[in-house]
């Protein structure tokens, strides 16, 4: 579908990479990763046509189209939610489509929903919203569009985790290619059958998901520096031979010869393996110490208009060294409470009591809400001078070195920095003055991966209190000792990692379980009483009443139900095969668009399947039970 071949591009006389050559084709999903500065980004614009490579080739398959989601989005205009999303080009009606995507609206609505828009929001005007939301319109355009490749840069960056759990399964069915540059561990899992990294110039490829990635790269390294290591030993083995016998005159030519097998040995000199660059590398310092109890929150109540968060009978205490990671549904007042906690809205009843010798941080998750727009990266932290800390120009200046603002960049104003930059000044704002409370809201938010690996290696070393609020599972893991559930106003802790959490909410799936409203199969851990707290009897429950039999009549259709379920099931398990055999042909990429099709084709039938099986498999439970 498209091919790169040997291009290269330079800012002057800086290289961001060269001879990069690649091909994508139709189902590939692949993940673009690198350090910041790398090139990721630059690649992207040379795909789209919106920068020029210096030298090598990028040609696209006739009939294929491309559709691109930016980190940031452009200025809107008058145009509707619903406009954004319905602006992209008209669905060709198929068999399978006919009823429900003969128009693009329909498709539209559905997608906006699965994004977190209400049917009450489609018709309001987009600049009434914010650009997070109007990327959440922009993403629905390009679903709703279907292109043959997706091209998407930090995609989840604007998504709360449940539209991000839709827009994950929604792409594991999409029938084009995908390349998604992003930092999100576990969505790079879930979607992606190759990596490719940007790194020192070169674009490497992987295979697998990202953590095969990480595997296979640790393997590389470990092969390249046992080359190298060896290459060394055998130039230093030879050099020693050319020092001790090359000024005798009845070994100078062996001594000739071994300086030309140095020569040609440094001529195919193996690079030694070097860690990546331009990583963020830091350390909190130590806060005071705080007494016992840090923070307690008594009989809070708490709403948004008609909103009711907390009811006047929240209650909650906080003692020092814990690190407590706050999960529940959307809405359930995670973040709500952390801004309590953090004092940064004040309680409409109730009580909120620091412990002795408390200070709070708050890191929030808008990092506008911490940091001045209109004043630069410098000024961001030299305004929290103190009396007791008297920075200098220097230190600060050390300080944003270790967050990668070096030379120039410290006197960029904040308003043009980067999601990943505005993290990363938001954090250097922490060292100035280490609170020994601290209080963040999707701390990992914008950060690529190494940052994160450098923020986990902080916190672990961090002395303080910390509360957290995380979608980034992998972080959480690292991090949390506790974990406190939030649903609707009631608060449910549990004295365990992330770990023990999902043992006892009997969770199936870690991310999903970030936002669970409920438990199955399990109470938490506070309703668990025993029968004489309860007042309950302690005799054997009655046995439940037995399920009446079926007549003949019933058995015998019950019977016909379970066989033509089965004969549907074969049938659409035949359907997926020849469909599968068609999208391997090779002779089926020579007709444009024609791939597209089988690929929503299969998609179809394989929810067809799925839905299917599980009403066979529930008539055929129904059968066995009434057969006894």
């Amino acid at each position: 579908m498209l091919t790169l071949a040997d291009v290269s591009k330079s800012y002057g006389t800086r290289e961001l990479f060269s001879d990069v050559s690649l091909f994508i084709a139709r189902t590939d999903r692949l993940g673009l990763v690198g350090a910041n500065g790398a090139g990721k980004t630059t690649l992207f614009n040379l795909i789209l046509g919106e920068e020029c490579a210096d030298t090598g080739t990028i040609e696209w398959e006739r009939g294929a189209d491309f559709g691109f989601l930016p980190q940031e989005s452009a200025p809107v205009g008058d145009e509707t939610i619903l406009e954004i999303a319905t602006s992209g080009k008209q669905l060709e009606p198929t068999e399978d489509n006919w009823d429900i995507d003969y128009t693009l609206e329909p498709r539209a609505k559905r997608i906006l929903a699965g994004l977190g828009f209400r049917e009450g929001d489609h018709h309001k005007q987009a600049k009434t919203f914010s650009g997070g939301w109007v990327m959440r319109a922009h993403l629905a355009r390009l679903l709703v569009s279907e292109p043959s490749l997706l091209l998407l840069d930090e995609p989840t960056n604007h998504l709360d985790l449940e539209a991000l759990l839709w827009f994950q399964d929604y792409l594991t069915r999409y029938p084009g290619g995908l390349v998604v540059i992003s930092h999100d561990r576990a969505f790079l899992n879930a979607l992606c059958t190759g990596i490719l990294e940007l790194r020192a110039g070169t674009l490497h490829y992987y295979h697998g998901n990202y953590d095969n990635y990480v595997t296979e790269k640790e393997a590389r390294k470990a092969q390249q520096a046992a080359l190298y290591k060896n290459q060394q030993r055998e130039i230093a083995h030879l050099q020693e031979f050319v020092d001790r016998f090359g000024a005798k005159a009845t070994l100078a030519s062996r001594a000739k010869s071994k300086e030309k097998q140095i020569a040609r040995l440094k001529e195919e000199a193996i690079e030694e393996p070097l860690d990546e660059l331009k990583r963020i590398n830091f350390r909190f310092p130590q806060p005071a110490r705080s007494g016992l109890k840090v923070v307690e929150l008594k009989d809070v109540y708490q709403a948004y208009g008609d909103h009711v968060v907390y009811r006047g009978d929240l209650e909650f205490m906080a003692e020092r060294g814990q690190r407590i990671v706050l999960v529940g549904p959307n809405g359930a007042g995670k973040s709500t409470l952390l801004k309590i906690l953090a004092d940064v809205i004040p309680i409409q009843g109730g009580t909120r009591e620091l412990g002795a010798n408390v200070t709070a941080g708050y890191f929030a998750q808008n990092r506008l809400d911490t940091l001045r727009a209109d004043a630069t990266v410098f000024d961001n932290v030299m305004e929290l001078r103190t009396a007791e800390n008297q920075l200098t120009e220097q230190q600060v200046r050390a300080i944003l070195g270790a967050f990668l603002f070096r030379k120039d960049d410290v006197f960029k104003k904040v308003s043009v920095l980067s999601g990943g930059e505005k993290s990363r000044l938001a954090l250097a704002r922490l060292l100035v003055n280490p609170p020994n409370l601290l209080l963040m809201d999707e701390p990992t938010t914008h950060l690529d991966i190494p940052s994160i690996d450098a923020l986990i290696g902080a916190l672990k070393n961090y002395a303080g209190t910390l509360i957290f609020i995380s979608h980034d599972v992998y972080f959480i893991k690292q991090i949390a000792q506790h974990v406190l559930h939030i649903n609707a106003g009631r608060l449910t802790p549990y004295a365990g990692d992330y770990d023990y959490y999902l043992e006892k909410s009997k969770a199936t799936d870690a991310r999903a379980a970030l936002t669970t409203a409920g438990f199955t199969n399990a109470r938490p851990p506070q309703e668990k009483q025993s029968a004489a707290a309860t007042g309950a009897s302690q005799t054997a429950p009655a046995a439940a009443p037995a399920k009446p039999r079926l007549t003949a009549n019933q058995l015998r259709k019950l019977r016909e139900e379970v066989g033509q379920l089965e004969k549907y099931v074969s049938e659409l398990e035949s359907q997926q095969n020849q469909l599968t055999a068609e999208l391997e042909a090779p002779e089926t990429y020579n007709t444009p668009g024609k791939a597209q099709q089988l690929n929503r084709d299969l998609s179809s039938v394989v929810d067809r399947l799925q839905a299917a099986t599980a009403d066979w498999e529930a008539a055929a439970t129904r059968l066995l039970e009434a057969e006894g």
